[in-house]
């Protein structure tokens, strides 16, 4: 299962202060379970946006799918997504990608950071989309992970060894940073782009944990 948690409200808000309409998607799965991206968090963060922001200033919508990484459930959003300007999604990282490519033409912001990916105990197949690395940059990336898909998961960008859209190291592997440009020249936020992301910490490099406050006493009765 994955494990996030918000932002700071502060980034939140920043990231939308630009826009007129915007719709707070949340996702019914792994975020809600551990209290960050369901429907009660969406309601939250909708009160929250609204008294700082104004109605009369920006107005918001609210939805929560079933599952943002999973195309079947992100096809009810196909009638709706065009009265927004803009995307605040609390899923994980890979369905906030997933959901920005879907509509490649709308900004989509991250509400939540993921902390860390549980195993799935099931026969699939699964592609890697986020690292978990606890700093997302996808609200400024155009909802491309750098981390994972470039191979040198460059934070900042693009380095020199790009080839007509594929990486040096590998002329099957896309180039993430050539990417990032063509879908923020669509959206028109080239110049975010250039903007530098602080050096990641890189918290996951020990096994993570969450707790939730509500669930603390009942974790020191099992212990």
């Amino acid at each position: 299962m994955i494990v996030a948690e918000r932002k700071p409200f502060d980034e939140i808000k920043n990231m939308v202060s630009g826009y007129k309409r915007v719709l707070i998607l949340g996702c019914g799965t792994c975020v809600a379970v551990c209290l960050a991206g369901g429907s009660k968090e969406v309601e939250t963060l909708n009160t929250e946006l609204s008294l700082a922001l104004g109605k009369d200033k920006i107005k918001f919508g609210t939805n929560t799918i079933e599952r943002q990484c999973d195309m079947e459930f992100l096809e009810e959003l196909d009638t709706e997504i065009g009265e927004y300007d803009a995307v605040i999604s609390m899923a994980c990282g890979a369905g906030i990608q997933f959901l920005a490519q879907r509509f490649p033409d709308k900004p989509v912001f991250p509400a939540v950071n993921t902390s860390f990916i549980g195993v799935n105990l099931d026969v699939g197949w699964y592609e890697e989309k986020c690292r978990a690395c606890g700093s997302c940059v996808l609200g400024i990336t155009g909802g491309i992970c750098p981390v994972t898909m470039c191979a040198k998961s460059l934070f900042n960008g693009p380095c020199g060894g790009t080839n007509q859209g594929s990486c040096e190291i590998d002329k099957d592997q896309p180039c993430a940073w050539y990417q990032i440009y063509d879908r923020l020249a669509l959206q028109g936020r080239l110049e975010q782009i250039i903007e530098i992301s602080p050096p990641n910490d890189w918290r996951n490099q020990k096994p993570g944990k969450v707790i939730q406050p509500g669930y603390e006493e009942r974790v020191k009765v099992q212990k």
